[in-house]
């Protein structure tokens, strides 16, 4: 076991109360740091408190985006226990991406006792209330104060968190899409199944022009045909068509998502024909043409679950289940945060117990 240096910070910030939260807004006081130089590896990992990070103004990643993140959830329990949700599986994806974007890829068993240790020290910052959590967020930056295109030799790697409310402030409500039919984000054999701020970047201008027209976010479509279906800006997505659960198979531009692979694990377990192969947006608008689209919802560590109620297309719009949130939705909506929460038994083993309060 590797030793982690911990220097608490002197001065403790106070949470807000929950329903003051937001997203993505509060931090803890104390952060995870570990650093990375080439032929040395990854080394020096601390617990220290929460401040800005000094940098090179020739730092590669301000000038060639070589980084990459994940995001995952702790939650408090109704018998005050801090449990995080299927930590290890995210921590792969992270080594994941960090293959993807040549980030030399980290002792995911360090990383893991450096999480629970930030974890253990900050939590009397997770909410209580139903529907918050505390967002856990590791990153790695490449540091080089070099200006000249190269794989990076140096990086450090943050962990921070962050106790939050709801994504959506409208709450568990269907939301409208915008099915983006001008700009693409990601393409096969490109960075689409990265989580790296470079495909979020990409994102931001269809967003931006949907959010104008009323829409809550983007269905992106491939980049080659712009036919077949990916994933929404922050969700994977889901169609439920005369009782099959079908969602875009993953391709290698679409994010491997944990709350996807919950989702299809969930729904297999209830008996549910799902099926994960490519679908088109026409096969979609013909469905619900002919009555048989019965539900359309996102699924992402953010929100979990994201019924949505409208498809907009080429000007063409379509209304699921009445607006309304479908049973499917639901249910996994209900069983997926149950077992977050300890509400639900945890037949899966996705729950992993940090601390008590």
């Amino acid at each position: 076991m590797t030793d982690i240096a911990v220097t608490l910070a002197d001065k403790r910030g106070t949470l807000s109360s929950d329903d003051k939260l937001g997203f993505g807004k509060i931090f803890t006081d104390h952060m995870f740091v570990m650093d990375y130089v080439t032929g040395k590896g990854w080394h020096n990992p601390r617990i220290v408190p929460y401040g800005n990070i000094d940098i090179s103004p020739a730092a590669m990643v301000l000038h060639y985006g070589q980084a990459i993140f994940e995001g995952m959830k702790a939650f408090r329990t109704e018998d005050n226990r801090v449990v995080m949700y299927r930590p290890l599986d995210h921590l792969k994806r992270f080594n994941n991406s960090a293959d993807i974007l040549s980030i030399p890829l980290m002792d995911l068993d360090l990383v893991h006792e450096g999480l629970r240790k930030l974890i253990e020290i900050d939590k009397r910052w997770v909410p209580q209330s139903l529907g918050t959590s505390l967002y856990i967020r590791p990153f790695v930056i490449s540091v080089d104060p070099y200006v000249g295109v190269k794989v990076a030799d140096q990086y450090t790697m943050y962990i921070i968190l962050s106790p939050v409310g709801a994504y959506y402030a409208s709450g568990f409500k269907p939301v409208k899409i915008k099915v983006e039919e001008h700009y693409v984000r990601a393409v096969k054999g490109g960075l689409g199944e990265a989580k790296t701020p470079a495909n979020y970047a990409a994102s931001l201008k269809a967003s931006e022009e949907a959010k104008k027209e009323g829409f809550t976010q983007v269905l992106w479509l491939d980049a080659i045909e712009q036919k077949y279906i990916e994933e929404v800006g922050t969700m994977n997505i889901f169609f439920k068509i005369d009782d099959e659960i079908i969602t875009p198979a993953l391709n290698g531009s679409i994010l491997n998502g944990i709350t996807r692979r919950s989702v299809i694990e969930v729904a297999k377990d209830w008996g549910m024909k799902v099926t994960e192969r490519r679908i088109s947006i026409d096969e979609v608008f013909e469905a619900h043409e002919r009555g048989h689209l019965q539900e359309v919802f996102g699924s992402g560590t953010a929100a979990v679950i994201s019924p949505v109620g409208e498809l907009s297309w080429k000007g063409k719009r379509i209304i699921v289940n009445n607006n309304q949130t479908g049973e499917t939705s639901q249910k996994l909506f209900d069983c997926i945060t149950g077992i977050q929460q300890g509400r639900v038994a945890d037949k899966f083993g996705w729950v992993e117990e940090v601390t008590k309060l």
